[in-house]
């Protein structure tokens, strides 16, 4: 036996590693990011009865077994109206083609209607190996679901169908044993500790936009931003966080401060509680709401969302 070979033996006995990048696409609260956050087993992306809540993509990291599973959540896939719209679809179709496998996520209360008849034809343009998981199973009954994963897949001849439930966990288990056997061989990309690739700061803001969501989602509509504009770490282990939340109008900055800046506060309470969770320290936690007019015309704030900028 060469020296080579002696490696190999020893490499297949230990069991090789898998990684690779798996995009998550779907039509609007379809339960993508809870999805993500399930198998990811921590927070990496907002979840919000609100719809179009993610905008870039996000990756979430989890270990199965010997494999490294990066879950790429990007925004729902809808008829975009406004640019943010069309920056948000085409980064989810974007994140699709960098991918090395998608599994394309569906409403089973809503099935193919809309959206998601869309997102088949699209999918028929696709290369990558495809799966289809169908979400909140425990809502349909099993007859319903069978002809909903037979008409999906006459449109788009899928690797293999899950029949899910994101929020109960139903049916995940059996899903990431085919991602981690699927995913091809080689070293991981992250850190084992690693559970996604989006700064602090980012994800910082994230959690306020969701609190900002879930507070405020019947009153202010999408032309919300929330930025981190300092982070400073103090000697007594607490940190201290600055975030500005920008909006388009004088009376969106009344909505989201609220009769005595009754509202600012719950979102504020709200997030530092999830914020010295995550961090595992003190958190001080200030925040601020900016009128900046047409700020979803402004390539900076794209920037800082992690979305292309369309010129037209």
């Amino acid at each position: 036996m060469t020296e080579n070979e002696h490696i190999a033996g020893d490499e297949k006995e230990a069991g090789a590693t898998h990684s690779g990048f798996v995009a998550l696409i779907g039509p609007t609260n379809a339960g993508k990011s809870t999805l993500v956050n399930r198998l990811v087993g921590a927070k990496v992306s907002i979840v919000s009865h609100k719809v179009q809540t993610t905008r870039a993509i996000v990756r979430g990291i989890a270990i199965h077994g010997r494999a490294q599973i990066v879950f790429m959540d990007t925004p729902g896939i809808f008829k975009p109206r406004r640019r943010l719209d069309r920056a948000m679809v085409t980064s989810a179709w974007g994140g699709a083609k960098d991918a090395d496998l998608i599994m394309l996520l569906i409403d089973s209360e809503r099935g193919l209607r809309g959206d998601a008849e869309a997102i088949l034809e699209g999918l028929k343009e696709v290369r990558q190996p495809k799966i289809l998981a169908l979400n909140k199973i425990d809502q349909v009954k099993r007859e319903d679901l069978l002809k909903l994963a037979a008409a999906a897949n006459e449109v788009v001849p899928f690797e293999r169908t899950f029949m899910i439930s994101a929020t109960t966990g139903s049916g995940c288990d059996d899903l990431m044993d085919y991602l981690a056997e699927t995913l091809p061989e080689g070293p991981w990309y992250y850190p084992e500790d690693q559970i996604s690739d989006l700064p602090m700061r980012q994800l910082a803001a994230e959690i306020t936009r969701e609190k900002l969501f879930l507070r405020l989602h019947q009153e202010l509509p999408y032309s919300s931003h929330v930025e981190t504009e300092k982070w400073e770490e103090r000697k007594d282990g607490s940190v201290r966080i600055e975030q500005v939340i920008y909006v388009e109008r004088e009376s969106q900055k009344k909505i989201a401060l609220g009769k005595g800046g009754e509202a600012i506060k719950a979102i504020s309470t709200a997030s530092r509680k999830e914020l010295s969770e995550i961090l595992e320290q003190p958190v001080h936690l200030f925040l601020f709401v900016k009128v900046r007019e047409n700020w979803g015309d402004d390539p900076e704030r794209f920037r800082e969302m992690g979305l292309e900028f369309p010129r037209h």
